[in-house]
């Protein structure tokens, strides 16, 4: 009877133990201001942390041009070290107050341990969006397909002026990226930008979104699709003489704590994946569609092409790319044929959302889509499973443990079955569940004894 219970526990254990350190471990996080204080207070912390910042000042990661072996093993001793630090596991918020202070620190410390390239995770706290939640209350859209002959972009810019907040931020932005500096420049476009970051992360989707990503007939040239595109005034924030080569644009962002964070975002949160229904890796278009709103007012800020009903590309090409050019076109696809992106678009026009965190295949490094910065084809030994957390115990099939929905159907069960069958109660799991993601450091480990406690006394007893 023992060896039958371990036989039956000790897969779920193995689950739930695998989930521990990349779910659980979220509620914990500090954002990085915090947590470089934290690590600052404390002596042993504070000189690990200050010979890091030593090793890495202008090396960009690169502990081989350290001079001796000896000054070699002392930064890699540091960084060992500060791995079980909140440094490791520290966020930032979008649009916080200290959102430069929090990044510059965050890529400060992950960049010594990635290099360059490191564009795979973003540095920013998920922000778990729904578009079901923005159409619950949205002004403008009414969850129907977007009416022909409707010019939805001008309702939703009708809206915005009848709200306060939305009126302020947009006045705000209007301002500076319509007002010509020079004959030469017409605009300030770094105060421009700025307002334009301020205008999304402050306005509530229900209205940015709307003036966004408002739907419009697929006619090609109409004022509605016009209208979308002059949303962000697009000869001050988006357009210039002449388009630069987009490697280098994407270089000349990466030296900009924001602009690379943003990028970063982008690339981890409007992820395309081919065998998901949604199109999404992540399978949540809110995510994606706010990532992507976060990359305008940066030196990346992409905006709708004229020729096209969906695709956006920032201002650049890939001309003069050289032996570069596959690797410009696969960076520029992601933006023109990403069909994450144009399906989470669709999605907000036409009032439909995926439900967030369904099952989706685990995706293996060899077949995973991978972002426009990574390296033929390779992808960081820091991406996530996304099957750890996105499938409950319950999901899984094949295995010799069930959770039934109640003792009943751990009878029948058992009366169709020669197999062990261990059976839960619904009810039970969700509170047990409940308790192990509790933001609340410790809760839990409590929460997985538990769950072994009460399997044990649901066992048959046969």
């Amino acid at each position: 009877m023992i060896f039958l219970t371990l036989s039956i526990l000790l897969p779920v254990l193995e689950v739930l133990l695998s989930a521990d350190e990349s779910v659980f471990s979220r509620s914990n996080r500090l954002d990085c201001v915090r947590a470089s204080d934290l690590c600052l207070r404390e002596p042993a912390c504070s000189s690990k942390y200050r010979t890091m910042r030593q090793c890495v000042a202008g090396k960009e990661g690169n502990f081989s041009v350290v001079p001796g072996l000896e000054a070699q093993d002392e930064c890699r001793s540091a960084m060992e070290a500060l791995k079980q630090s909140p440094l490791y596991n520290c966020r930032c918020k979008r649009g916080m107050k200290k959102e430069k202070n929090c990044l510059r620190i965050y890529w400060g410390f992950y960049q010594s341990l990635q290099g360059n390239d490191f564009l795979e995770d973003s540095p920013y706290e998920p922000m778990n969006s729904r578009l079901s939640d923005i159409f619950r209350l949205a002004p403008i859209i009414s969850g129907e397909p977007a009416v022909t002959k409707e010019n939805n972009c001008l309702n939703a810019a009708k809206a915005c002026n009848l709200n306060d907040t939305c009126k302020k931020y947009r006045s705000a932005y209007i301002s500076p990226c319509t007002t010509r500096v020079s004959t030469a420049e017409v605009c300030n476009r770094r105060k421009c930008h700025k307002a334009l970051r301020q205008f999304f992360d402050k306005v509530p989707p229900k209205y940015s979104y709307s003036m966004l990503f408002c739907p419009c007939p697929s006619a090609p040239q109409s004022a509605c699709l016009e209208r979308r595109r002059q949303t962000i005034v697009p000869v001050c924030s988006y357009e210039d003489r002449e388009k630069p080569n987009c490697l280098s644009l994407q270089e000349s962002c990466k030296s900009n704590y924001i602009c690379r964070s943003r990028l970063a975002d982008f690339f981890a949160n409007c992820q395309p994946e081919p065998r998901s229904l949604s199109g999404c890796l992540k399978e949540n278009y809110g995510d994606c569609l706010l990532s992507y709103s976060g990359l305008i007012g940066t030196a990346m800020t992409p905006n709708y092409l004229r020729l096209s009903h969906l695709s956006v590309s920032p201002w650049c090409d890939c001309s003069s790319s050289g032996n570069s050019k596959e690797e410009c076109d696969r960076f520029t696809s992601f933006f023109t044929d990403n069909r994450c992106l144009k399906s989470a678009i669709q999605a907000f026009g036409n009032g439909t959302d995926v439900g967030v965190w369904q099952p989706v295949p685990p995706v293996h490094s060899s077949t995973a889509a991978a972002s426009p910065s990574q390296r033929a084809g390779e992808r960081s030994p820091n991406d996530l499973d996304l099957s750890v957390f996105t499938h409950r115990p319950d999901t899984v099939r094949g295995s010799v443990y069930h959770f039934c929905g109640n003792l009943q159907a751990q009878k029948l069960r058992s009366n169709n079955t020669t197999d062990p069958v261990l059976c839960m109660d619904g009810d039970i799991v969700d509170a047990i569940f409940r308790n192990c993601s509790a933001p609340h450091a410790g809760l839990h480990k409590g929460g997985l004894l538990l769950l072994l406690l009460v399997m044990v006394l649901l066992l048959p007893l046969s």
